[in-house]
């Protein structure tokens, strides 16, 4: 099956950050659903991607670190006439800790929205894909999936799972139309990372433009990407041009890895 005129797309964590910025960029081609935590937010998320050309916009609210709701939003979406055709999975939280101070808590909370919930995602929606013939599955990871930070190592394991994830579904899928892919951005100019800035401030006593700095310099280019700059690889993958490329590990990093 060739490419729809106008294809489903998801998006997950879709009411800030790289999510809204995605939402928008896909809203000119692509009926767009939105998932978040709060009904409210997602009202707001939906008006404000009207105005960048979405034609067909709707909202399911969701906790994905509940399995429950996970559940049912499966069901729902698994249920749309036509289907969802493009899935990104962007939800996640980074939280960050010395390994000996890593509780439980923490360890389960990461890997249940960074990699659980995509899976469970991919697992519901991919088989529609492969039975028309086209799809893409656009998995958000990170750098951290690629190299080690101090004090990640619940992130880290969690993003280089998604990365796993991927390149087995690639795998999986490449006959049937489907490509998958993950992006793995280096510090996004987002509210986790601005929290993360807090964090530092904090346990360090530096001030917030310090403890910005000290980001920025993780990327060669010596600075925080934008939210745009990973919704635009986004829109690329999930187009025709991109049709060839699956099962990669994309850097967006100003060449952090690569240096």
């Amino acid at each position: 099956m060739s490419r729809p005129a106008r294809p489903v797309a998801l998006i997950t964590g879709a009411t800030r950050g790289i999510g809204l910025a995605t939402a928008r960029m896909l809203a000119p081609l692509y009926d767009l659903v939105l998932t978040g935590r709060h009904e409210e937010s997602l009202a707001v998320a939906a008006e404000d991607v009207q105005n960048f050309g979405a034609q067909d916009v709707s909202t399911v609210a969701c906790d994905l670190l509940d399995a429950d709701e996970r559940h049912d939003l499966v069901e729902t979406l698994s249920s749309l006439d036509p289907p969802i055709q493009v899935l990104v999975n962007n939800a996640g939280v980074a939280d960050s800790a010395p390994v000996q101070h890593t509780d439980d808590a923490l360890w389960e909370r990461t890997i249940e929205l960074n990699l659980t919930a995509p899976f469970a995602l991919a697992r519901g929606l991919a088989p529609a894909m492969a039975e028309l013939g086209w799809g893409r599955i656009i998995n958000v990871a990170s750098t951290a999936a690629l190299k080690g930070y101090r004090y990640t190592a619940a992130y880290s394991a969690s993003k280089a799972g998604l990365v796993g994830l991927t390149r087995a579904l690639a795998a999986e899928l490449v006959e049937r139309g489907v490509t998958v892919n993950a992006l793995c951005p280096g510090f996004v100019d987002t509210q986790i990372t601005s929290d993360a800035m807090h964090v530092i401030a904090m346990r360090t006593g530096r001030s917030h433009e310090d403890a910005k700095k000290s980001l920025e310099r993780f990327n060669p280019m010596k600075r925080l990407l934008r939210p745009t700059e990973v919704g635009q690889m986004v829109v690329y993958l999930a187009s025709d041009a991109a049709a060839a490329i699956t099962g990669v590990a994309m850097p967006l990093d100003g060449g952090e890895v690569a240096l």
